[in-house]
């Protein structure tokens, strides 16, 4: 789940809207796609023209660049204010300013995190620039540092009482701090990921009811919910205005509970038939149905337990001596810096794990996706791989990661094995059982 970190108070209604009269089609009743039943057979590799396939291999190591050297210049930064005592300004500042803590986090907290963000935007910003060169992104300079803007100030909101909790702690229980803020991490977590759909997303996009606005898709996408026994009520489904910033396609699922919903971009469904639209649907409702919200937050909060465990331990030696860089001790909010510095590097160590884990689940969904469309979608192996096509050229995939990238770095598996697969897997014409729908 790039980190986007929420904030603000936002009231959202959602209209309910009733989709016209009409009998709906059974659930084994395919859709009727002339043009997909008489296509030919399925494409059985991810193919790009050489010219569209230079420039994904350009923009693909491009991104991977840029991935480590922001990772680098994050490192960079924050050793740098460690070094130069920054912090420990920002700390008598925020004192002088107030003698309660809660005052003193909320002067601190901002003027860190500000700073921060102000030196590390060049590489933010050529990201950006990345995404207008290769088409990805149409969003202009100034709608994206007002993005940029709002997602500081979401992450200063959200990070000045979680840091005065931290050090509340810090204060209480400097040799089991640790432990006592990974067990309050977990309702922290459940929390955002719940609000998430409903207080941050809206301050970056508009989302609209899906049905209201493609009634025939809501209708299929009906058959493929009751086809894999799972009702996803339309209040559920969401389309987002990604085309106002955004060329590439995509869908998610975002959410928990209450405000647990699936989202399908404006571009995904003007730039795929309907069939295509259903695939791209059907893996999210396998994200949805085999419940990976849940599990990821396990898996992420056993995670912190191991990363906590050991940076506890390394801090201590790190800042045992009282006085080192301008920083009376753990508890002191000068700190701040040497925690965020550990974050980083270990998060960074980390990615490969949490790459493999997503990638299991994005297989998963994938197998779903397939099984769920069966014999609603004519040709569904063809529509699917069609489908992978049409977002390995729309989002430029590489066609052919280095193993180390792929081990680092994908949360995916590669689009090309995305789409062999799909062409590929078909259990009922073996006389298997199928994994998940039957």
């Amino acid at each position: 789940m790039n980190t986007r970190i929420l904030a603000g108070l936002l009231a959202a209604g959602v209209l309910a809207q009733t989709l016209p009269a009409q009998t709906p089609q059974p659930a084994s009743a395919p859709l009727p796609t002339p043009s997909i039943a008489s296509a030919p057979s399925a494409p059985a590799a991810y193919t790009l023209s050489p010219e569209k396939r230079e420039k994904a291999l350009a923009y693909a190591r491009s991104r991977y660049g840029l991935h480590f050297v922001s990772f680098f210049w994050s490192v960079l930064v924050l050793s740098a204010i460690i070094a130069l005592r920054i912090a420990p300004r920002f700390r008598d500042r925020a004192e002088a300013v107030s003698k309660r803590r809660f005052g003193q986090a909320a002067v601190f907290v901002p003027l860190l995190l500000i700073s921060q963000a102000v030196i590390e935007l060049p590489t933010a910003a050529y990201g950006h620039h990345l995404s207008l060169l290769y088409e990805q992104s149409i969003q202009g300079w100034g709608s994206w540092l007002w993005d940029q803007a709002k997602g500081l100030l979401v992450a200063v909101v959200i990070a000045i009482p979680l840091v005065w909790l931290l050090y509340a702690i810090l204060r209480k229980s400097p040799r089991r701090w640790w432990l006592w803020f990974w067990l309050a991490l977990l309702p922290i977590l459940v929390f955002l990921i719940f609000v998430a759909p409903l207080v941050i997303d809206p301050l970056f996009f508009r989302f609209e009811p899906l049905a209201p606005e493609h009634p025939e898709l809501a209708r299929a996408i009906e058959q493929v919910t009751a086809r894999a026994g799972e009702h996803v009520p339309p209040d559920r489904m969401f389309t987002m205005n990604a085309s106002e910033k955004y060329n590439s396609i995509n869908a998610y699922v975002t959410g928990l509970g209450a405000s647990k919903r699936v989202v399908v971009w404006d571009t995904t469904i003007a730039k795929s038939t309907t069939p295509q639209t259903l695939e791209v649907f059907g893996h999210e409702l396998g994200h949805y149905v085999l419940r990976h919200i849940p599990k990821t937050i396990a898996f992420l909060w056993a995670l912190l337990f191991v990363l906590l465990t050991l940076g506890a331990a390394i801090l201590r030696r790190v800042l045992g001596r009282p006085g080192r860089w301008g920083i009376r001790g753990l508890p002191d909010w000068a700190s701040l810096p040497v925690l965020l510095l550990g974050l980083t590097v270990a998060g960074e160590l980390a990615t490969p794990l949490i790459s493999s884990y997503s990638r299991s689940q994005e297989h998963q969904a994938d197998v779903f996706g397939l099984e769920a469309i069966h014999g609603i979608v004519p040709d569904s192996q063809r529509a699917a791989a069609e489908a992978f096509q049409i977002l390995g050229e729309t989002n430029l995939a590489d066609p052919d990661p280095s193993p180390f990238i792929r081990f680092w770095l994908y949360d995916h598996p590669p689009l090309a094995e995305r789409l062999r697969f799909a062409a590929e897997y078909d259990p009922w014409s073996k006389g298997e059982k199928p994994r998940y729908v039957r």
